[in-house]
């Protein structure tokens, strides 16, 4: 063999590539696994689109508009200014997202308790489509968790039946939502109940009611659930965002679940309970207004009857009165300043106690209208109105956020600036107030001078009948303002308005998307067992190709052998005209080349090793030594595997006798050597297995042998032990003109051919070719040549395994086996 560039060899060795075309092929040789995971992920995807339920989408629309009254005008008395919609959009968004909010929902709806039919795959709700309805008694609790079963009998019966598997459970009552612990009957429970009768029960409390006709024999089920975890549930389902910038008082409300007809329900339920609990805050305001009217209004009332029955007990003590017109006017322009000082003295009065409210009180829910007493000062009515909206927002703010928020402490910063304000203005507006009555005063006292000139009859007189028409003046005023204020409060409306209620008009599935499953499962069928191909493949240190060889060394490869199923190793002598005879043909031609180029003198040797065993080393030997032979060289086989004796079954001879005999001196040469049955062919065994096979390779008898053989014969095949498990190899090698290195392809591990690239890079071994065993096409064509006999997979002094039966088929196991190794 040539000598090639050392520095070659290391540079192919250090090369990292990545096999492209082979990881191709290994797809495509894998085929059917990748089909059966697309199969098996398109079958999980099919399941989990029939198991799983349907999930819809809803939404509804609506509005937060302007605090304000309809009926409200210029020539009415009483006004209510609540101020804008700037600010209450994040309020009533806020506020849906409350658990006090949501908690008033599911009360309503009672969507604690289910109703359920068995269905293919699940239990499934049939929410309005129950033919019974449950009435809950409020006194008693429910079971949570467990469904219980409804069997409804002829008869108006029902037979209540469940399985509990343990003897406690817990019920909820739902009006005060304690839980609370019971003791269950533990296994099958049935019962049977007259319809539309209570039913009292550790686990259930409530009336059974037909409200469809059932037949008798169907079964249904009810469910209780946890009042505070389907709050906190429907809390987390509910989406609240604003419609669009454009319309930036307008609110959508997006819920999703796998019941249309209960999404539905909670939306619209939702709204109305909002739209209710905002006409509700805006009538507070008139409310507090009209019950402080009517406390003013019993006064005035009382007032007025005093004064009726005085002017009444005077008319019976006394005669018709007759009084001057010019006393009359008198008496009619006191009249006025009297009213006029009542009216201010109720200003002050209202002051005061709205002062005293201010200073005593934290909560500024309750403060009447300054306008029900005819305060007009604008001050004061933006003050009143602004506090009185920062304490209904601080009270809806309880509902969602702990006391040690920091909104708490800013809402009350708030709250107290213009508290100080108010305070201020109370105290400007009161000193006003003052003098309009000392003003007042000095004018009723003028007045009184005048008539004090009168008989003291007509003084009373006039007196009492002023005292009669102010009381009754002020009872028609007070009357008024409560009118005023009650039809105010009656024409209220909220101000959260539907503006698209939900609905089911059909559609609205939101998933699953079966369609996307299925390309899910399309692509993790194909991804993953890939991705499995790929690891293998990057795991996998055999070699699988010749380009492989070319790639981890440039050590020449002399011949092909593919596979070949034949119950022994004599397939050349046997099948001269087969396909692995033409090869062993071939491999004899190059070897000619090779052979004739050496300079030494007499028979020439060939010496056949391997890796480890089972590459097909002495296969090769055996056919080597039989192809020479047959063509007229006259050809020795020498058997130097001491450790692993084999080549003796083929030529129906014994190991009794070989050259491990010779090497100790029991036997001759002619002694140990075996004529065949093949012309020109003899063969030496090994013989009986010796301790020290290393040692007796090394004796001068081995290399007086190889001198004597090279005169006698024309070929000297050395059949050696594995290069790579022990040493023996390379002492043989300085007697051999060439070296054949078997490779077996998905056998031989890549590291192998490094060890032989280093042992020829130290000058430990010269002229050696690569014999790849086992080759196969890459388009996974064999080429239709090649043997059947099987190899041992150990090497030792033990047994070692046939793959092939001896009527040559290969057993089912280890099909499996290479079925195995092959992905």
């Amino acid at each position: 063999m040539s000598q090639f560039d050392i520095q070659d060899i290391e540079t192919q060795e250090s090369r990292i590539t990545f096999d492209f075309r082979g990881y191709l092929f290994k797809i495509l040789n894998n085929w059917k696994l990748i089909l059966v995971c697309i199969g098996l992920a398109m079958l999980v995807a099919y399941m989990v689109n029939v198991r799983k339920p349907n999930v819809y989408a809803l939404t509804s629309l609506i509005s937060v508009e302007n605090d304000q009254s309809p009926f409200f005008t210029t020539t009415t008395s009483i006004s209510f200014n609540w101020g804008g919609v700037s600010g209450k959009m994040g309020k009533t968004m806020t506020t849906l997202g409350t658990r006090n909010h949501n908690e008033k929902v599911v009360d309503s709806l009672q969507f604690y308790m289910e109703y359920l039919k068995e269905g293919k795959y699940r239990k499934e709700d049939i929410y309005h489509q129950a033919p019974f309805r449950v009435s809950l008694d409020t006194t008693g609790g429910q079971l949570l968790g467990p469904p219980l079963g409804l069997r409804f009998l002829e008869g108006n019966k029902v037979e209540l039946f469940a399985t509990f598997e343990n003897s406690g459970g817990t019920v909820q009552n739902y009006t005060t939502k304690e839980k609370k612990g019971v003791t269950l009957p533990v296994g099958e429970y049935k019962e049977t109940f007259p319809l539309n009768q209570p039913i009292h029960l550790p686990f259930f409390n409530g009336t059974i009611k037909l409200v469809k006709p059932v037949k008798p024999g169907s079964e249904f089920f009810v469910r209780f659930l946890n009042f505070d975890g389907i709050v906190n549930q429907y809390k987390t389902f509910v989406k609240v965002t604003p419609f669009e910038k454009n319309a930036s008082s307008v609110i959508r409300l997006f819920l999703s679940g796998t019941n249309k007809a209960k999404i539905v329900d909670y939306l619209n339920t939702t709204a109305a309970i909002l739209s209710r609990e905002e006409l509700a805050r805006k009538n507070l305001y008139a409310t507090n207004t009209i019950r402080f009217i009517d406390s003013t209004l019993n006064k005035v009332n009382t007032d007025l009857v005093q004064v009726n029955d005085q002017m009444n007990e005077f008319r019976k003590k006394n005669q018709v009165i007759t009084i001057q017109d010019e006393m009359m006017e008198t008496s009619e322009r006191l009249k006025v300043f009297e009213q006029q000082k009542r009216e201010e003295e109720a200003k002050i009065l209202y002051l005061d106690n709205l002062e005293n409210y201010l200073r005593t009180k934290d909560n500024y829910v309750n403060i009447a209208a300054p306008t029900s007493v005819g305060i007009n000062e604008g001050n004061i009515l933006s003050s009143v109105s602004k506090i009185t909206g920062l304490a209904i927002e601080r009270q809806n703010l309880e509902y969602t956020t702990r006391e040690d928020s920091e909104l708490f402490d800013e809402l009350d910063r708030r709250i107290d600036s213009e508290k100080n304000v108010l305070l201020e203005t109370i105290d400007a507006t009161r000193n006003t107030i003052q003098l309009n009555l000392n003003s007042i005063s000095k004018e009723m006292g003028r007045l009184n001078g005048k008539l004090s000139n009168l008989p003291e009859e007509q003084q009373t007189f006039l007196k009492i009948q002023r005292e009669l028409d102010l009381s009754q003046e002020a009872y028609d005023i007070y009357l008024k303002k409560r009118s005023e204020a009650a039809i105010i409060k009656a024409a209220n409306v909220s101000d959260i308005t539907v503006i698209d209620e939900a609905k089911d008009i059909g559609g609205g599935r939101i998933g699953p998307n079966h369609n996307l499953n299925y390309m899910m499962a399309l692509m993790m069928g194909t991804f993953i067992p890939l991705a499995f191909i790929f690891v293998l493949f990057l795991l996998d240190n055999t070699i699988h190709g010749s380009d492989e060889v070319e790639i981890l060394s440039r050590i020449p490869i002399i011949g092909l052998l593919g596979k070949y199923r034949y119950h022994n190793n004599l397939v050349v002598f046997e099948k001269p005209k087969s396909a692995v005879a033409e090869s062993f043909r071939a491999i004899r031609s190059s070897l000619q080349f090779i052979l004739n180029k050496e300079e030494s003198t007499g028979g020439k040797t060939v010496m056949v090793t391997s890796s480890v065993s089972g590459e097909g080393k002495t296969f090769c030997s055996i056919n080597l030594a039989t192809v020479y032979a047959l063509s007229g060289k006259k050809t020795i086989l020498l058997g130097l595997d001491l450790r692993k004796p084999k080549i003796f079954d083929d030529f129906d001879l014994t190991n009794e006798h070989g050259l491990v005999n010779y090497f100790i001196g029991e036997r001759s040469f002619e002694d140990v050597k075996s004529a065949t049955h093949i012309e020109n062919l003899d063969v030496v065994t090994s013989g009986p297995i010796p301790p020290n096979p290393s040692e007796l390779l090394m004796s001068p008898k081995m290399a007086s042998l190889m001198a004597e053989l090279k005169q006698t014969y024309d070929i000297i095949v050395l059949d050696t032990p594995p290069l790579g498990l022990v040493t023996d190899a390379l002492e043989l090698v300085k007697y051999a003109d060439t070296t054949l290195f078997m490779v077996r392809l998905d056998y031989t591990k890549k590291g192998m051919l490094q060890l032989v690239n280093a042992k020829y890079r130290n000058g430990e071994m010269n002229n050696v070719h690569f014999v790849l065993n086992f080759y196969k096409h890459k388009s996974n064509h064999n080429y239709g040549y090649g043997y059947g006999y099987g190899y041992g997979y150990g090497y030792g002094y033990g047994v070692y395994g046939n793959a092939y039966h001896q009527n040559g088929r290969v057993s089912r196991w280890e099909k499996v086996k290479q079925f195995l190794k092959r992905i």
